[in-house]
C-alpha cells in the first residue's frame, strides 16, 4: 500500500476511534446520570433510574409497516461490509503493491511488490541454517524497505544467517531493481526442538 493510501487509511481509523469513543462516554454518561438520578436537562434521553432505554411503543412502532424489515437488513448489510473491508484494511496495511525501477533512459519500470518478496524469500530461504522466511515490503514506491523473518535451524549461526542475508540476498535485490539502497529490519527465531539426550 502505497503512502497516500496509508496516510488516508490512518485518518480514517482515527476518525472512527474518535466518534466511537464520542459516542461511548455521550451514551454512558447518559445512562450514568440516569441511573444515579442526577438533576438532568429536560432534552436528556433519560430522565431516572425506573425510566428504560426504549419503550415498548418505541420498539413496535415501525413493526408493521412494508418498508421497515428491508430498510433495517439493507442497513445492518452495508454496515457488516464496512466492517469487513475495515479489517481486511488493517491486514494490508503497510505492504507496498509496486517498486519504480529506473531504467536509465529517463522512464521507470514497474516492479511488483510480490515478486521482490517472493525472490527475496527464496534466496534467504537457500542459506544455509535457514528454515523459512517470510518478507515484507514497506515503504514508498521510490524508496522501498523491507521486513524480514528468519526462522533458523536449531544448529544455525544468527551472525552467519545475517551477514548472508546481507551480503546477498538484499544486495542482489538491490542491484537487480536499481535501488540506492533497501534498509531492512530483519528479526530472527530458533526453530522450536526437544534436546538432544547424550549417553
Amino acid at each position: 500500500m502505497n503512502a497516500p493510501v496509508a496516510a488516508v487509511l490512518r485518518r480514517v481509523n482515527r476518525t472512527l476511534l474518535g466518534l466511537a469513543g464520542l459516542l461511548l462516554v455521550v451514551a454512558g454518561g447518559a445512562v450514568l446520570a440516569a441511573a444515579f438520578d442526577l438533576a438532568v436537562p429536560s432534552w436528556w434521553p433519560w430522565s431516572g433510574p425506573d425510566d428504560v432505554l426504549l419503550t415498548a411503543a418505541r420498539r413496535q412502532r415501525w413493526r408493521d409497516e412494508g418498508w421497515w424489515w428491508p430498510t433495517v437488513i439493507a442497513v445492518l448489510g452495508v454496515v457488516v461490509l464496512l466492517a469487513l473491508w475495515w479489517l481486511l484494511a488493517q491486514f494490508r496495511r503497510g505492504r507496498l503493491a509496486e517498486v519504480l525501477v529506473d531504467t536509465g533512459d529517463g522512464d521507470a519500470a514497474v516492479l511488483r511488490g510480490r515478486a521482490l518478496e517472493g525472490v527475496l524469500e527464496a534466496d534467504a530461504t537457500a542459506q544455509e541454517g535457514v528454515a523459512q522466511a517470510r518478507v515484507a515490503l514497506t515503504g514508498r514506491r521510490t524508496a522501498p524497505r523491507t521486513r524480514i523473518a528468519l526462522l533458523l535451524e536449531p544448529y544455525a549461526s544468527p551472525g552467519q544467517a545475517l551477514a548472508g542475508l546481507g551480503g546477498e540476498a538484499l544486495d542482489r535485490a538491490r542491484t537487480s531493481a536499481g535501488l540506492a539502497e533497501l534498509p531492512t529490519e530483519a528479526r530472527l527465531r530458533a526453530v522450536k526442538h526437544r534436546a538432544r539426550r547424550v549417553n
